[in-house]
């Protein structure tokens, strides 16, 4: 089996830059574990002094790290996108990512270290907004989580591009997505018609859990539309993206062909979905609530309501039908 590490440079600059990335987050650890086993805020002692002074210096590389690593994501997707010009068969990245059998799984993971990752960026500016630092510890061990996910994707990552083969075809998005025979691709087994109204109902009932600050209803309705809004994107909306109703890929609205506006409409998504979320994450650690998120999360879903529903209204005004 070729190896897929060496055959762009996009791979080897991603590789490279994780490999430093998990180096400054693993030297990160150690003073972490350091910190944590003697930090004592209201002792004067000259241990105490230096626990600080390196709080300081390890808070700023793993946020500077965390960041880089929330930009990498990105690079990741388009990395993948570069590879199908490579690997026989794939047309996208769907293909690529189905090349073997670490792809989805690294996908996944790194979609849910986005959101922690992202969680701890917050936590750890309420923290250094006092000048106690009371949510110090509380943050430390929540990275240590984020660390072994963390890990877990760096070995998925070597595993992931060292496994792809250059010989053998994969399969496109086209039969990725394509439902078989009689089967229901959508969640339970509802139409398309039932999928579009829970897309829209729900985008309003979080709208409305967001203006009256319920956490927990907003973080459920913002779950729940994260998933309806993933299939109405990939069943529905991308079909008017591509402009043919038999073309279903999360990927091709990726490319440079449709301007890259897969960019814009999944970013919106999780923005719209992660501040949606982040009150019910900052509650059970840290135990405290920040209104502002509330409005971001409302924001963000609706942009992504409107490029979704601009790319029908525009197709409908210029062929005056339906796909």
């Amino acid at each position: 089996m070729s190896s897929s590490i060496f055959l762009s440079s996009d791979v080897v600059i991603f590789i490279f830059l994780e490999s430093i990335l998990f180096f400054l987050l693993t030297l990160s650890l150690y003073f972490v574990i350091l910190i944590l086993k003697n930090w004592d805020f209201k002792s004067t002692t000259a241990l105490q002094y230096g626990l600080e002074k390196k709080s300081y210096l390890v808070t700023l590389i793993i946020y500077f790290t965390i960041a880089l690593k929330l930009l990498l994501l990105p690079y990741f997707v388009y990395s993948i996108d570069i590879l199908s010009n490579i690997v026989p068969g794939a047309m996208c990245g769907a293909g690529v990512i189905s090349a073997n059998e670490y792809g989805e799984s690294l996908l996944i993971l790194k979609t849910f270290i986005l959101f922690f990752t992202s969680l701890w960026l917050v936590i750890n500016q309420e923290d250094i907004k006092e000048k106690e630092f009371p949510y110090i510890k509380k943050k430390f061990f929540y990275f240590i989580f984020i660390f072994i996910l963390i890990t877990l994707e760096f070995y998925l990552n070597i595993k992931y591009f060292s496994n792809i083969s250059t010989d053998s075809i994969v399969t496109c998005c086209s039969a990725i997505y394509s439902s078989v025979g009689d089967t229901n691709p959508l969640p339970l087994s509802m139409n398309l018609q039932a999928l579009l109204i829970s897309f829209y109902f729900i985008y309003i009932l979080s709208f409305i859990s967001n203006l009256k600050k319920l956490f927990i209803v907003s973080a459920v309705l913002s779950s729940t539309f994260l998933y309806i809004s993933y299939y109405a994107l990939l069943y529905f909306f991308g079909t008017y993206i591509y402009e043919l109703p038999t073309h279903h890929c999360p990927f091709c609205m990726l490319q440079k062909d449709y301007f890259y506006i897969g960019y814009l409409i999944f970013i919106s998504l999780f923005l719209g979905t992660f501040y949606g979320i982040v009150n019910l994450g900052l509650k059970l650690i840290i135990k405290k609530e920040i209104t502002k998120y509330y409005i971001y999360s409302n924001i963000f879903n609706t942009i992504f309501i409107f490029i979704c529903t601009f790319y029908v209204l525009n197709y409908y005004i210029k062929n005056g039908v339906l796909l």
